[in-house]
């Protein structure tokens, strides 16, 4: 004879496919959080690193606010590069005005051309720390390089004659000769 408690009860079927079902979906929703949250993250970290650069008019209508902040600036490098010992100072022009940087020298290995009336010079995108008065550099404002990435190349200009003026110039030479020849025939 079987006793009640040796008797074995089968679920419902449809309560074991209920539970498997929803185990899967458990397993399926774990995986959706877990793959927003990877993508978060990694999203966090590179939108730090592509940081929206400030314009140097507004470091400098708001220098307060930035001093001592770490900042991301972009432009030109213009002038020379000066070295300074183990550092370098260098001048990055965004359009409106320039701002001094001062960099560990191997940051700017990466600056081949810098901005004059022959060329136009390297685009690069500085990170660092912004002081309104630098007490180590004099009171100046300037930037102190963490990290400098070169976002585009320059490029050399070739000074093409301009065939206008080429023109121009041929015509008055022309008419100087003939006003050279007629005061001395007229002297004469």
């Amino acid at each position: 004879m079987m006793l009640k408690s040796q008797i074995q009860i089968l679920p419902n079927p449809k309560q074991i496919l209920n539970s498997k079902s929803q185990f899967i979906f458990w397993d399926f929703d774990i995986g959706i959080y877990l793959v927003v949250l990877v993508l978060l993250v990694v999203l966090g970290f590179t939108a730090d690193s592509y940081a929206q650069p400030l314009s140097s008019a507004e470091l400098i209508k708001n220098s307060r606010d930035y001093d001592g902040k770490t900042v991301v600036y972009a432009g030109e490098a213009i002038g020379d590069i000066m070295r300074r010992g183990s550092y370098v100072w260098l001048n990055v022009n965004d359009g409106k005005n320039a701002i001094g940087v001062w960099a560990p020298a191997e940051l700017s290995r990466e600056i081949f051309l810098t901005g004059s009336y022959k060329t136009s010079g390297d685009i690069v995108e500085i990170s660092g720390v912004f002081r309104r008065a630098c007490p180590e550099h004099g009171g100046d404002l300037d930037i102190h390089a963490l990290s400098l990435r070169k976002a585009a190349d320059g490029r050399r200009h070739s000074e093409g004659l301009n065939p206008d003026k080429k023109n121009q110039a041929i015509i008055l030479l022309g008419v100087l000769i003939a006003v050279w020849i007629l005061s001395r025939f007229i002297h004469k």
